[in-house]
């Protein structure tokens, strides 16, 4: 392979001569042959996001010539234009804090931006890593920046599939809401409710856990960009932070705002722990919501079969015909990856030590992995199961009707311990409530209908 030699402070370094990246990406990729998984693409995307409004801020300021400036910006618009993907190869698991990935973008940038300028890969003569990549920045304000740019943006899209996802919710409620159905405690005959308004309660839950999503994304729109090294803006021209800010909202469309101590935004990543916190309870109650599916959903002839799932896959290599829960099984297997994330991030967050937590690249990992297969989880649960589902009124009726749990109706109107000995003998025998109470001259028939009316049960005030 050919290469050039490039040099860094420990010396020289052999790099393939067709790489846009440096002698510290080199040494990186020697160091860290981990586990071949390179940064996420929405990392390197607000990365350069953040280098982009650097270099336009420094270059308003004084910080950096204009023509330097114009050429660091437009090597960034041709990264963010989708090219030079492969240049970004430093594994996920490298030095604390992401200097290497830090120094891979800003090398890569430098490149780009000599080469506009008419120089050679490798030589930085004109545009140089450090001194106008990197002016007036650190990893220690650079990644966290990104790191949380990268989740924000990403928490966007799950807070959408989860209200796609509540509105298919509510849509089915409103559908079903005339099917009245065995309610079950402890896996045990309850009080009757109906279908639309369990799946109301699931709409309701994950509309909830939308918000939770959405306010872990607003705490990630805090970034400390600007603090430098150690966060008191050391190297910085007068006003780089709130410039590069300013003008990083702009490259992101997000609603980011400077941190109100610049210090604290290195030493803490409480932002990551909330949207990661978020993440990890929406998934637990989307396991929640599913295991419900597909309990209603069991069967065909030894289960509840009080809904029917779209078809979207056969579900045995042997057994013809069987079909199973193959979008709520693959959902759930998702939501315990992102719960085992969190458990990760958890211990990353309380990993820093006095004005700087290195732990960042896991962290940054953790949340862009977990956000993106959470979101495409969601998706495919909206559109690969919840908006296909069918009631199967007949078997809810069924079961409606011969539940014991109806006499709890009768409480009222009977008392608890006649109830009881009703509903202990229904299960007994087998025979329903409602004609055990005729048979024994309890209730007349037409007291029997008004005491189990459907609507009076599953809506005794009339409110919903």
């Amino acid at each position: 392979m050919d290469t050039r030699i490039e040099h860094d402070a420990l010396g020289e370094v052999e790099v393939p001569a067709g790489a846009l990246w440096g002698a510290q990406t080199q040494r990186a990729i020697a160091n860290f042959p981990v586990s071949g998984l390179a940064s996420h693409p929405a990392l390197v995307r607000a990365m350069v996001q953040v280098k982009k409004a650097a270099a336009i801020a420094n270059g308003e300021l004084g910080g950096i010539t204009p023509d330097v400036a114009r050429a660091i910006a437009a090597a960034c618009d041709e990264v963010l234009a989708g090219r030079h993907a492969d240049q970004f190869p430093v594994d996920v698991f490298q030095m604390g804090a992401g200097t290497a990935f830090h120094m891979n973008v800003n090398e890569v940038l430098a490149n780009l931006a000599n080469q506009a300028l008419g120089g050679a890969r490798g030589r930085y003569d004109r545009v140089h890593p450090n001194d106008h990549v990197n002016r007036g920045q650190s990893t220690n304000d650079c990644f966290p920046t990104a790191m949380r740019v990268a989740a924000a943006t990403l928490a966007g899209d799950l807070a959408r599939e989860l209200d796609l996802l509540a509105a298919a919710l509510d849509a089915k409620a409103a559908a079903f809401a005339g099917v009245v159905k065995a309610g079950r405690t402890h896996l045990m005959d309850a009080a009757p409710v109906t279908l639309g308004q369990e799946m109301a309660a699931w709409a309701r839950t994950v509309a909830a856990a939308r918000d939770e999503v959405a306010r872990g994304r607003d705490a990630c729109c805090e970034v400390g960009l600007g603090g430098s090294a150690v966060g008191t803006g050391i190297t910085t021209v007068k006003g780089f932070g709130a410039r590069a800010v300013e003008l990083l909202v702009d490259l992101s469309g997000l609603p980011l705002r400077p941190a109100a101590d610049l210090r604290q935004a290195m030493q803490s990543q409480l932002p990551a722990g909330i949207l990661s916190s978020a993440m990890r309870s929406a998934a637990l109650e989307l396991v929640r919501i599913m295991n419900d599916i597909r309990l209603l959903a069991s069967g065909p002839g030894a289960g509840l079969r009080e809904i029917e799932l779209p078809e979207v896959a056969p579900g045995s290599s042997i057994m013809p015909g069987k079909v199973n829960p193959s979008i709520p099984e693959m959902a759930t297997q998702v939501m315990f990856f992102v719960a085992g994330l969190d458990a990760a991030n958890a211990l990353a967050l309380q990993a820093g030590q006095l004005e700087l937590n290195v732990m960042m690249p896991l962290m940054a990992f953790d949340l862009d992995l977990g956000l993106t297969v959470m979101t495409n989880a969601v998706r495919a649960l909206r559109t690969r199961c919840v908006e296909g589902i069918r009631a199967n009124a007949e078997v809810c009726r069924r079961h409606f009707e011969g539940s014991g749990a109806l006499a709890t109706s009768l409480t009222p109107v009977i008392g608890y311990e006649k109830a009881a000995a009703i509903t202990l003998q229904a299960v007994r025998t087998g025979v329903p409530v409602a004609e055990l109470l005729v048979r024994r001259h309890v209730l007349r028939e037409e007291e029997v209908a008004a005491v189990f009316d459907p609507r009076k049960l599953t809506d005794p005030h009339g409110e919903r």
